[in-house]
């Protein structure tokens, strides 16, 4: 059964060493071109399963591994690392006359999706609601999700007789050893659909895609990943499952924001729980001192620049940081200062800074201050 499936890496069109981040971009592009309800063809529905498998094989570390050693074999629910049916539990219990128990599977619960989305900066620090679309299964309103059409029951399996095992006898030196495998007819369950929904074709689910709120908690991280329980894949009922998968939201955030304050583009970016913006101040404004508006996410706030503040210096506007995840606080704003200097004077501008130099040679500070207080209306900052 499983030599006919083609090789995960060809159904997703990528080489056998690619990164997960590959694998996750050839899935992504490759789903929304064949879902079901983007693509008409016929196959499209069998096309989009395929892909599906593919890619939850290959995105799991321990299955890729398998696959990779063993092939479709390896991940087989049935495959028990290449002894040919025997395993020491059988060999043991061989010894001593008893048939091996066997294994059941497990009712498996659905399969956990991912999802990538991108979110604004200021999203990222106050939170926000959004809604994505997502291409994925959900039960067949038809059956319900246990495949069999309306008014039918599943049927002994005739292979194993219900037994969901098959058991082989093999004679050797030691006594009669006795191999149990799961039946492949029926893959444990003991029993087949004769007579399978007409809607899912006995498969127990459909292909929809689903519009889904995401809330974006305030203070989230690029690369944060939000967890929707039970917004994955459905359980399969036509093998007993009972518990849907997990939706793994990875949220994606800019490194930076661009503000507009006084002609000039300032770029505001994150440390931690921090904001670090600089702004530009000119020499009269450092020298004297003046009190100007910081532009932030919410209103502009009030920063007084004290007289002699140097180049590089940091003030701090707290509280309007970045929120912390889970705790009613907020970092703070960082503001460093970066000072100007003109580098085209006007005549009067360049007349006032040959005095301030004359002042500054003479140290004659009373007569600086005030030439100081001239530049600064010359620039316009009062």
């Amino acid at each position: 059964m499983t030599a006919s499936k083609r090789d995960y890496y060809e159904v997703l069109g990528v080489s056998k060493g690619v990164s997960e981040d590959e694998i996750r971009k050839a899935f992504r592009k490759l789903a929304f071109e064949y879902h079901p309800d983007r693509n008409r063809e016929a196959d499209a529905g069998d096309r989009f399963k395929e892909l599906n498998e593919a890619y939850e094989i290959l995105r799991d570390g321990e299955k890729r591994r398998a696959y990779d050693q063993f092939g479709h074999a390896g991940v087989d629910p049935s495959f028990n690392g290449g002894f040919s049916g025997f395993g020491f539990e059988d060999i043991f219990e061989g010894f001593f006359g008893r048939a091996s128990a066997g294994r059941r599977p497990r009712a498996q619960r659905g399969t956990d999706l991912r999802v990538d989305i991108d979110i604004a900066f200021e999203e990222a620090v106050f939170g926000a609601k959004k809604e994505i679309e997502i291409p994925k299964h959900d039960l067949c309103p038809e059956c319900h999700g246990n495949g069999l059409a309306p008014g039918t029951q599943p049927e002994t399996c005739s292979r194993c007789n219900g037994a969901g095992e098959i058991r082989r006898a093999h004679q050797s030196i030691f006594g009669q050893f006795v191999n149990v495998s799961l039946c492949d007819t029926c893959r444990g369950e003991g029993r087949v659909i004769k007579t399978p929904c007409s809607s899912c074709r006995g498969q127990g689910q459909v292909q929809v895609s689903k519009h889904i709120e995401v809330s974006i908690p305030p203070g989230i991280d690029d690369g944060t990943q939000l967890r929707l329980t039970g917004e994955g894949e459905p359980p399969d009922r036509t093998r007993g499952g009972k518990v849907p998968g997990d939706l793994y939201v990875v949220a994606h955030v800019p490194a930076q924001k661009r503000l507009e304050w006084e002609g000039y583009q300032l770029l505001l970016r994150r440390q931690a729980h921090d904001l670090v913006l600089d702004v530009p101040l000119n020499v009269a404004q450092a020298a004297l001192g003046d009190t100007v508006m910081i532009p932030t996410l919410e209103e502009p706030s009030e920063l007084k620049i004290p007289s002699g503040t140097q180049y590089g210096k940091v003030f701090r506007l707290k509280g309007k940081g970045v929120p912390h995840l889970r705790e009613n606080r907020r970092g703070d704003m960082q503001v460093r200062v970066h000072i100007m200097i003109p580098g085209d004077l006007n005549k009067e501008q360049k007349e006032l800074f040959r005095k301030l130099d004359a002042t500054f040679r003479k140290t004659q500070n009373a007569d600086a201050k005030s030439i100081f207080e001239r530049v600064k209306e010359a620039f316009g900052v009062n």
